[in-house]
């Protein structure tokens, strides 16, 4: 699809729905959404540039491959489950921790480090995916 109006729009389209899937990723801890979700929205955001700019565009504004993006996310989760097995608690056992940055506490936690990792899993995965849908089509 070349229409012009997509894709003099879907540079902005695509920063908006990335933006609002971090808000997703990072609200899901206290209220609906999370790391699965934010990941399919940001997936969509850059299947839509995908689709009105060409696979190279999106392979460029994307930096890493995808498969690799999926990887690290991968590893991410699992060392956050990880992280418990030091302290003699059970595998994803979630931890908190409040350092204190610029003079206010900073809540960091194991659970949103997992959540971080299963939205690159799924921003890599489908990302791959849909690339390569859209490689073999056009």
């Amino acid at each position: 699809m070349r229409s012009v109006i997509l894709r003099a729009t879907a540079p902005y389209l695509t920063a908006l729905m990335v933006l609002f899937s971090i808000f997703v990723l990072l609200r899901g801890h206290n209220e609906p959404g999370g790391g699965f979700i934010g990941g399919l929205i940001a997936a969509s955001a850059f299947a839509i540039y995908g689709i009105a700019c060409g696979v190279a565009s999106v392979r460029q504004a994307m930096h890493f491959h995808p498969l690799a993006i999926a990887g690290a996310g991968l590893m991410l989760a699992v060392l956050s489950g990880c992280l418990s097995i030091p302290l003699e608690r059970p595998f994803l056992t979630g931890l908190w921790a409040f350092p204190a940055v610029l003079g206010g506490d900073v809540g960091l936690s194991t659970p949103m480090f997992f959540d971080i990792g299963v939205y690159l899993v799924v921003v890599g995965s489908i990302s791959a995916i849909a690339l390569a849908l859209e490689e073999e089509d056009s």
